[in-house]
């Protein structure tokens, strides 16, 4: 549209059209009408100057949409003796030490400056350093060089101002979410149409099993907008963590007003996502607030992020129920925290034992980024005088850290599973050798009895 319109306008030379052009480019570009009338000004008085004007010539144009009118005059700055270099005095040797601030001089030019005296002809209260007009005859046929220069610095000027009008709307929008549609996808990059700007969707942002097809709507999470001569990089994410928050403040009233808050959030982007909510507002029931009736609510996030899992558990401020809500869904019996160490060792019912580690180790990692705590889970007995014992092999004597994670890591979770096991199948765990295991052996035999 910018470029066709000054096309149009160069090409025709007839001012009283452009004005509407003038409208057009200020409503579908969102740049103010004065900021382009500018533009179209600076881009008369350079082809005006480039013309008919003279080396060092400062020619300003004043043009009137309603009309088609324009006027151009010359500016000459006021000076006086003071202000300028002596007839035929050489330029400063680089050696020779600067003039002060205030005090540089110049070169007298007639086309450009004028003496205090010779001004005062024509305003008597003029000062040194004011700007003084005189009007220049009016030329209707620019030629065709100097429209060419007119429509490159029209074009350009409007484009810079378009830069800044989205700069200004986007600058204070990062961690906020857009709406756009996919307009072109590369290899690593894909970008989106955000109405008044395209941003970029780079490949580590995107969401791994998510499918993107041009012409799409969806929502975005702005990572960052940052300034560049080529117009505003404004970065979009969909992975990231805190996309879930903000679609929850637009699904759910409460997080909005601050009576549930979301306390923290650890994701594993296309496949599950735990949340930690709690309540300002006695009364209040954080998790059915986010739920909503008949699971609403989250069902629209879920929807919008591709069927990605969501927990969402309670947050608190004892460490060891924070911890076992965020083992959720499984049932923690019991748990051991070491504040120094930021660990926690967690015990849960052996049948539940691969439901709290996950696929992979999912639910325990994200238990453990959600909460900040290292977790060791165990697998405790389901006989009630092992959950009264809560035996582990940490109580295997000899047993240290180390070794039980070895142990553990070779499928060996409770003192039960290596009494019904051999010394071969022990001997398979890291670091573990035929006399290790020996030992290992009879300290099962003695803490089971």
């Amino acid at each position: 549209m910018v470029r066709r319109s000054a096309d149009l306008f160069i090409k025709n030379m007839d001012l009283k059209q452009f004005a509407s052009a003038l409208g057009q480019i200020s409503e579908e570009k969102g740049i103010s009408p004065e900021k382009v009338l500018e533009t179209i000004e600076i881009a008369l008085a350079a082809a005006y100057k480039k013309e008919y004007g003279e080396k060092g010539q400062i020619v300003r144009a004043k043009f009137n949409p309603k009309t088609g009118d324009v006027k151009f005059s010359q500016i000459k700055i006021v000076v006086d003796q003071s202000m300028l270099k002596p007839e035929g005095e050489e330029e400063k040797e680089i050696s020779a030490e600067p003039e002060e601030e205030g005090e540089k001089k110049i070169r007298f030019n007639a086309e450009r400056h004028i003496m205090l005296d010779e001004a005062k002809k024509t305003k008597k209260d003029i000062m040194v350093g004011d700007e003084i007009e005189f009007l220049l005859e009016t030329h209707e046929d620019f030629g065709r060089i100097a429209a060419q220069t007119a429509k490159q610095v029209i074009v350009q000027r409007i484009r810079e101002a378009e830069r800044e009008a989205v700069w200004n709307e986007y600058k204070d929008k990062e961690g906020e979410l857009a709406s756009g549609i996919i307009q072109r996808i590369e290899p690593h990059n894909i970008f989106i149409d955000l109405g008044k700007t395209v941003a970029v969707f780079p490949g580590e942002e995107q969401v791994f099993g998510e499918r993107y097809y041009v012409g799409t709507r969806m929502k975005f999470y702005i990572l960052s907008v940052n300034s560049d001569p080529k117009g505003p990089g404004i970065v979009l994410s969909r992975s990231h963590p805190k996309m879930i928050s903000r679609l929850f403040e637009l699904e759910v009233p409460e997080i909005g007003a601050g009576t549930v808050e979301i306390k923290s959030i650890a994701r594993e982007a296309g496949n599950r996502t735990k949340i930690a909510v709690t309540s300002n507002e006695e009364g209040i029931d954080p998790i059915g607030s986010c739920i909503g009736q008949k699971g609403t609510r989250v069902a629209a996030v879920i929807s919008e992020i591709g069927g990605e899992k969501i927990d969402i558990i309670e947050w608190s401020e004892d460490p060891d129920v924070f911890v076992s809500n965020a083992m959720s869904p499984a049932k923690v019996t019991k748990i051991e925290t070491a504040p120094r160490r930021h660990t926690a060792k967690v015990f849960v019912p052996e049948d539940q034992l691969s439901l709290a580690i996950g696929k992979a180790g999912q639910n325990v990692r994200l238990a453990a980024k959600l909460t900040g705590w290292k977790i060791d889970v165990v697998g405790a007995t389901l006989t009630v005088e092992g959950l009264k014992k809560g035996k582990c092999l940490e109580d295997l004597e000899g047993v240290g850290e180390k070794t039980a994670e070895s142990l553990r890591n070779a499928g060996f979770n409770t003192p039960e599973d290596i009494l019904n096991s051999t010394i071969d199948n022990l001997i398979k765990a890291e670091g573990i050798g035929e006399k290790t295991a020996e030992k290992i052996l009879e300290a099962a035999k003695k803490l089971c009895g």
